[in-house]
C-alpha cells in the first residue's frame, strides 16, 4: 500500500518572522502524525531556516526548483549539491508556474529531474494541462508528453526514487479544484502510462494532486484510489489549514 504524502509549496511567500510562526505551528500540529510523509518546499533564502527549525521533527524540507548544472558561471542559479548542503530531501520540478511564466520546457524539466536524482534528492515531478487544453480534450496528450519526457530519456526505473504530481493549471489557485473524479481519471492515466513500461513501478509510484487542495476537499480527493496525497500551495501558508490536510493523509 502506498504511503500518503503532503507537500507544502510556499511559492514566493514568507518572511523570517512569518516562517517561524508557521513552522512552529506545523511542528506542533504534525508531531503525532506518523502514518504519512510531510514536506515543506520553501523559497531558497529560507531553506536554512527550515533546516534549523525542522531538524529532529517528522517534517522534511526541500526546494521549489534547481539548476541542472553542477556548477559554473550561471549567475542566480542554484546547484543540486547546494540544496543537499542544507539538508533538503525533495525538490519540485516542472511546476506549471515555471513552465508557463518562465518558459521552462519538457527538456529542461527532464534535465533538472535527473540532476536531482544524481545527488540523492527526490524530485516531485509536476504535470498538467491548461483550461484550453482540457477543453480541447488534450489532457492525456499533454500529461503523457510531459511524463514521457523523463521515461524516454532515463527509463521508468528513475521513478522508483521520485514522486509524480498532477496539477492542472486551471485549478491552481482557483476557487474550485478538479473534482475527485477528474483527478482520479488523470492519475489513473498516469499510472497506466507508467505500467506500459513497468507494472511494479507503476503500482508503487506516488502520484499527488495539486490545485486548490483545502481542508474541506482533502478527504474526497485523497480517497480516490490513485491519489496518494497533495501538493498544496495557498493552504500550506497557514498552519490551521495545512495541518488538517495532513491529518486526512495520515488517516
Amino acid at each position: 500500500m502506498r504511503r500518503k504524502m503532503v507537500v507544502g509549496n510556499w511559492k514566493m511567500n514568507g518572511s523570517i518572522k512569518q516562517n517561524e510562526i508557521l513552522l512552529q505551528g506545523l511542528i506542533a500540529g504534525l508531531r503525532d502524525l506518523h502514518d504519512a510523509d510531510f514536506v515543506v518546499c520553501t523559497p531558497y533564502p529560507y531553506i536554512g531556516q527550515a533546516q534549523a527549525m525542522l531538524q529532529g521533527s517528522n517534517i522534511a524540507w526541500g526546494a521549489q526548483n534547481l539548476c541542472s548544472a553542477k556548477d559554473g558561471a550561471l549567475t542566480g542559479a542554484v546547484a543540486p549539491s547546494m540544496l543537499v548542503d542544507y539538508g533538503c530531501t525533495h525538490v519540485i520540478i516542472g511546476h506549471s508556474e515555471r513552465r508557463a511564466l518562465f518558459n521552462e520546457t519538457d527538456d529542461t524539466a527532464a534535465a533538472r529531474f535527473n540532476a536531482a536524482l544524481e545527488v540523492g534528492l527526490i524530485p516531485i515531478f509536476c504535470m498538467g494541462e491548461s483550461r484550453e487544453e482540457r477543453d480541447s480534450d488534450w489532457t492525456d496528450y499533454i500529461v503523457g508528453r510531459q511524463l514521457d519526457s523523463i521515461i524516454r530519456r532515463f527509463g521508468p526505473e528513475v521513478l522508483k526514487n521520485a514522486v509524480l504530481a498532477y496539477e492542472p493549471l486551471w485549478a491552481v489557485g482557483a476557487d474550485e479544484p478538479a473534482t475527485p473524479e477528474q483527478a482520479q481519471e488523470v492519475h489513473d492515466f498516469i499510472r497506466k502510462r507508467v505500467a506500459r513500461c513497468d507494472t511494479g513501478i507503476a503500482a508503487n509510484v506516488r502520484i499527488l494532486y495539486g490545485g486548490s487542495v483545502r481542508p474541506h476537499n482533502a478527504a474526497s480527493l485523497f480517497g480516490m484510489p490513485d491519489v496518494d496525497g497533495g501538493l498544496v500551495g495557498r493552504a500550506s501558508l497557514v498552519a490551521e489549514k495545512f495541518v488538517p490536510i495532513c491529518e486526512v493523509a495520515n488517516g
